[in-house]
């Protein structure tokens, strides 16, 4: 076994560590505040080619796998930016992948280029209000009409609808009853998020709003047969290459933040004087961090162990799965920590625990909650009924 980054890891951590350093907590307390997309960070990204990490030579990017795509995302997630710098390019890196692995080549020509320079947004749309996790009950309807689809239904918690110009849209062509399988009769687009027909209402919420959650109401979409994604009726079959990947990705941005908030919070208690010494000499804090620490570090070796081995070409659904539900429990401990460390300061927006902390706790949650994961590990790996 080798623990070693390679040579090309090592300087991909080291320049996005140094590029992500440009911006600091109070630019990202400013654009969360504000609700603004932060421009000036995606479009340094992409100016440097980081959003083409994953994608094809031939398409304008490196080729690389889901382990450079998790230290970008670590790092990004690590400089202080949290789920707002991630989520701003998460998509653009590795969100595309059904489209690579099953578009058409002139699908992929006209669109992945301009995802690599940065010039073209794409939101995922997938999640519904009245299905949830349950994908199948999605109840979005593309009806086919001569060379066109026409799509209506409602897609709730899409991130970036509002920069988007297209939504990589999953659909019923097929009605749930009407299928001999319930995974079967749903179709994959990637097609343009045209206003005159998509109403995108923002959604209030509790932490990273300089990149927004949005419903959206689809009402008579036309959709050209070729923004289809692969063969009508695949779309579940294809939105499932992206799974496991974008669990890594989401455990690699936790990591990130619980680093940046142990790192935050152990300068605290290193600076901050209280009874005649610093704070972190007492044990009732040092305790907690040091064993933040010890939980970050176990859980990244599960996540370089699952992106190992899906770069591989190897099965890593178990690996993928412990991994986003380890980190996302240690990073959320963590921001959990440095709060409580910095007292009451902690609470106050001033040392930015509080925003670490908002954003931590999603992670929890989406892209699927910790309960969903132990939901897999109880019944694909340890061979338990199914409760769901």
């Amino acid at each position: 076994m080798d623990f070693e980054l390679t040579d090309d890891q090592s300087t991909i951590r080291r320049a996005v560590r140094e590029i992500a350093g440009e911006f600091d907590d109070r630019y990202w307390s400013e654009r969360d505040a504000a609700h603004e997309f932060p421009t000036a960070f995606y479009d340094t990204l992409a100016s440097g080619g980081w959003l083409g990490v994953t994608t094809p030579e031939e398409y304008g990017g490196h080729g690389l796998g889901i382990t450079e795509a998790s230290i970008i995302l670590e790092e990004v997630a690590r400089s202080g930016g949290g789920m707002n710098a991630a989520s701003a390019i998460h998509l653009s890196i590795f969100g595309m992948h059904p489209v690579i692995l099953h578009g058409s080549a002139e699908l992929k020509a006209r669109t992945l280029p301009r995802i690599v320079d940065g010039s073209l947004h794409v939101c995922f749309g997938v999640t519904e209000p009245g299905a949830g996790l349950d994908t199948t009950k999605i109840t979005t309807f593309a009806k086919r009409d001569g060379d066109d689809y026409v799509v209506n239904g409602r897609k709730v918690w899409i991130s970036k609808a509002q920069e988007s110009e297209k939504v990589l849209l999953l659909t019923r062509t097929t009605k749930f009853e009407d299928c001999a399988r319930k995974t079967d009769g749903m179709t994959l687009f990637l097609t343009d998020l045209d206003r005159a027909h998509v109403d995108i209402r923002p959604i209030k919420k509790m932490g990273r709003n300089a990149v927004s959650s949005n419903e959206l109401f689809i009402d008579d979409l036309r959709v050209p047969v070729e923004d289809r994604v692969g063969e009508e009726g695949q779309g579940f079959r294809y939105i499932l290459d992206g799974l496991n990947p974008e669990r890594m990705l989401i455990a690699a941005e936790a990591l990130g933040i619980g680093r940046v908030a142990l790192d935050t919070a152990v300068r605290y208690g290193n600076e901050r004087e209280v009874f005649g010494r610093p704070i972190g000499m007492n044990q009732g804090l040092q305790f907690p961090l040091a064993d933040s620490l010890a939980r970050l570090d176990a859980a990244e070796l599960v996540l370089r162990k699952a992106t190992w081995l899906y770069d591989q070409g190897l099965p890593c659904g178990r690996e993928a799965n412990t991994a986003k539900y380890l980190c996302a429990d240690a990073g959320f401990e963590a921001a959990d920590r440095a709060v409580q460390t910095h007292g009451g300061m902690g609470y106050s927006e001033e040392y930015h625990v509080a925003r670490y902390f908002r954003e931590a706790r999603l992670l929890k949650i989406a892209p699927l909650s910790q309960e969903m994961v132990l939901n897999y590990l109880g019944s694909h790996v340890l061979g338990l009924p199914r409760s769901y």
